[in-house]
């Protein structure tokens, strides 16, 4: 199958809809996939360290706790800590309620793609760890444990499992960067994460995850995240 890449998307309404996608397990690059992605991983991992040094004593300067650590669904749907850098303001959860309680073109954009554009609760600082994808750097120990791999499926919380389609997945260690993350994750909803996923199972390689990683690079720098 090939992954569709959208145009900018407004009726979030059509989106709802959740399309199923089937996987069947690949027998492809099998030595790569049990030890050298891992190899490439742990010793990348090394080399970014002092990189979240640098950003967690940025966000201390703007007078918050640097990191934080959320639920997410890793590998055969086994639960683990993420860590993240902090981009938004304490209790932020709670603030979401409240606004998407008194905005309904916000809580159908939010359904829809479990994101905003617009998300109120981020700081002035997260905005510019956002949009350069620099908060997601804190995985790195997540790659470094084994929870994740540095290329792999965006990884979903808990509560976001009876939104998604897919079955690959759950054959995979969440990643840092991937097919999502580098393609019109803006415009895609949640769903149609499914495709991205199915389409990097199936062709997964050192060949493919050095495109990924490069491709990554160029979003960082264009700063397409939110």
């Amino acid at each position: 199958m090939s992954v569709r890449i959208h145009d900018g998307v407004t009726d979030y309404e059509k989106h709802n809809v959740a399309k199923r996608v089937t996987w069947v397990a690949p027998r492809r690059h099998r030595f790569y996939r049990s030890l050298g992605k891992r190899f490439i991983d742990i010793f990348l991992v090394i080399m970014a360290l002092p990189l979240v040094l640098m950003l967690s004593v940025l966000i201390m300067m703007d007078g918050h706790s640097p990191f934080y650590r959320q639920e997410r669904v890793g590998r055969g749907g086994r639960i683990f800590k993420l860590w993240k850098l902090r981009t938004m303001v304490p209790d932020a959860k709670a603030e979401l309620e409240k606004y998407l309680a008194g905005n309904d073109e916000a809580r159908r954009e939010w359904d829809a793609y479990q994101k905003l554009a617009r998300d109120p609760r981020i700081t002035k600082v997260g905005h510019f760890l956002r949009k350069s994808s620099l908060d997601e750097i804190p995985q790195l120990w997540n790659v470094l444990t084994g929870d994740m791999s540095l290329v792999g499926p965006r990884p979903m919380m808990p509560e976001q499992r009876d939104l998604y389609p897919g079955r690959a997945y759950y054959a995979l260690r969440p990643g840092l960067t991937g097919m999502w993350q580098v393609s019109d994750r803006n415009a895609s909803t949640f769903a149609e994460r499914a495709e991205f996923d199915t389409t990097y199972e199936r062709d997964v390689s050192m060949g493919l995850d050095a495109k990924l990683i490069v491709a990554t690079v160029g979003v960082v720098l264009r700063g397409t995240g939110q």
